[in-house]
């Protein structure tokens, strides 16, 4: 006889779809977007869970901060628009939606999970945000989900105060405006194995101290080091 699954029920969702400001017509959606794989049969897991949810979810999201970063910063290149973009899909800002919205006490955890203090882990939290846009898009459509995401990260949006261009570009300018050559880049190490290699790059302005700094790529290796320059020299406060 298999063993059954402790769970410990979550919160009602009424007062979620209050903070949510949307009320679900199809109620099993949203209860799909709170239920972790541990609170499920093997069998149950992939189609029953998040998880599939949440790839949607990302996808959804993508499509409407882009849109709404387009109409909100028309004057702005590809370049700064991306940075931007990036910043607001990241994990760190959609667990932030969640933690805004008490995502966390409506998860149906397993034992597991819930043992492992899985109602606050930031990973969970930001995929069940994106699970959740998933599940209003699949209920009413892109309007209803495009609208859900304009009210929890339309403020972020307006507050980021990050850098607007890579920090190669930054540097590169930098330099010239100070009458310097173009900075160099040059592979100063390079370990681990072909599917997972770390790069030590060091950055060269001229008459400038050199940086050092690692990345899973080159390209992520030298943005790193040119990004230590920029922050040592205050080009860059953050």
């Amino acid at each position: 006889m298999s063993r059954k699954r402790k769970i410990l029920k979550p919160a009602s969702d009424n007062a979620l779809e209050e903070r949510l400001e949307y009320k679900f017509k199809d109620r099993t959606l949203l209860a799909k977007a709170l239920t972790h794989a541990s609170a499920l049969t093997p069998s149950q897991a992939n189609t029953g869970s998040y998880q599939r949810l949440e790839f949607l979810g990302d996808r959804v999201l993508g499509l409407s901060i882009a849109a709404m970063l387009e109409r909100e910063f028309p004057k702005a290149d590809e370049g700064e628009l991306a940075r931007r973009l990036n910043q607001l899909v990241k994990r760190e800002t959609c667990a932030q939606v969640s933690r805004a919205l008490a995502i966390g006490p409506h998860m149906r955890l397993g034992d597991s999970e819930i043992s492992s203090g899985g109602r606050k882990k930031e990973a969970l939290l930001a995929d069940m945000c994106e699970s959740i846009i998933a599940a209003i898009y699949l209920d009413s459509g892109f309007i209803e989900a495009d609208a859900f995401i304009h009210r929890n990260f339309s403020a972020m949006m307006k507050s980021y105060k990050g850098p607007l261009r890579d920090a190669k570009t930054t540097l590169q300018e930098w330099a010239q405006a100070k009458g310097k050559p173009t900075p160099s880049y040059e592979i100063v190490n390079r370990t681990g194995p072909d599917h997972a290699p770390v790069f030590v790059i060091k950055a060269c302005v001229e008459a400038v101290e050199p940086e050092e700094a690692s990345g899973t790529s080159r390209r992520a290796a030298e943005q790193a080091a040119a990004t230590a320059i920029l922050k040592r020299e205050g080009v860059w406060k953050e």
